[in-house]
């Protein structure tokens, strides 16, 4: 019996009891990786994987991944494939979702993926987009739980740019029950709408800080991201001035819970975003957060193609 398509585009796509599925699946299939005991659910099962932005933690993640699971990968880039250029589309997601199991797309706009999924006849995973980053957030969240335990009723420090990564760790507060303490500099706040939805958000799920410090204050978790994400160069200079205050240094970890973790997704500029010292100090774990994109992708694939499986 074939499952009705699943798509993951937004982390509210899934519901709080199918992200613990996956985390907890997540765990399982990491179990057996580290164990060197192959598992191939996904034998014969074909991705294909489109990037009109570049990235080398998300092609080898997903692709590494893939064939992990025993399946294999189709690798398209912009000179392959320019999503509604040469053709429209709605016609490419018709085609592509013919010959293949599963679609990852990381692109620009989220209304590109969002009508590709429409679509499709396959699931498609939202690889990253301006608005939303959902894999990077399964991953950290999963590390959280790695090395604190559920994250339920915990508080996370966003402080930086807010992006695609700040929206879908609001999404992920409202939904997995936890809290975010918000900082961005004035003109980079995040949108609130597009995070949250017209219905807005519960008011224990996030709250807005003009004072990075303040926002750390008893944190379980400090994150944060560059300070010019791919697609903003152009605003480099005018957001390396905004953004001198936005830096994660020692004496914002230390306001911190004292065993709080400090996540980035990576990659880091050390001296803008983040100081050495912690990044690379004895409360980081972007390293781990970093393996386990595959780790978790490998789960979320699993469920989208063969949804709740038994051990």
């Amino acid at each position: 019996m074939r499952h009705p398509i699943r798509h993951f585009l937004q982390f509210n796509d899934l519901t709080a009891d199918e992200h613990a599925w996956i985390f907890q699946r997540a765990a399982w299939i990491k179990r057996k990786f580290k164990a060197y005991e192959p598992y191939r659910p996904l034998s014969d099962r074909t991705l294909a994987m489109i990037f009109e932005k570049a990235s080398t933690r998300t092609r080898v993640s997903f692709e590494a991944g893939m064939y992990q699971l025993g399946g294999s990968v189709v690798h398209l880039t912009t000179g392959d494939s320019q999503l509604g250029r040469a053709e429209p589309i709605e016609d490419s997601a018709r085609v592509i979702s013919r010959m293949v199991d599963l679609v990852m797309i990381r692109t620009y706009g989220q209304d590109k993926i969002a009508r590709f999924a429409e679509y499709s006849r396959v699931p498609v995973i939202n690889g990253l987009t301006n608005e939303f980053h959902p894999c990077q957030i399964l991953a950290d969240i999963f590390t959280f739980i790695e090395h604190r335990g559920s994250i339920a009723g915990k508080t996370v420090a966003w402080v930086g740019d807010g992006n695609n990564m700040a929206n879908t760790w609001l999404q992920a507060a409202e939904l997995l029950g936890f809290t975010v303490h918000v900082s961005t500099p004035r003109g980079y706040e995040i949108d609130e709408q597009l995070a949250v939805g017209p219905d807005g958000a519960s008011t224990s799920s996030y709250k807005i800080y003009s004072n990075p410090l303040d926002a750390c204050r008893g944190a379980d978790l400090v994150t944060t991201d560059v300070w010019t994400s791919m697609g903003y160069e152009a605003e480099n200079e005018e957001r390396r001035k905004a953004f001198a205050d936005w830096r994660v240094d020692p004496e914002m970890m230390q306001a911190a819970a004292p065993d709080a973790l400090f996540m980035h997704c990576l990659p880091a500029h050390r001296g803008e975003e983040v100081e050495a010292e912690v990044i690379d100090g004895p409360q980081s774990v972007v390293w781990d957060e970093a393996e386990n994109r595959m780790h978790v992708q490998k789960a979320l694939m699993e469920f989208l193609l063969l949804g709740r499986v038994a051990d």
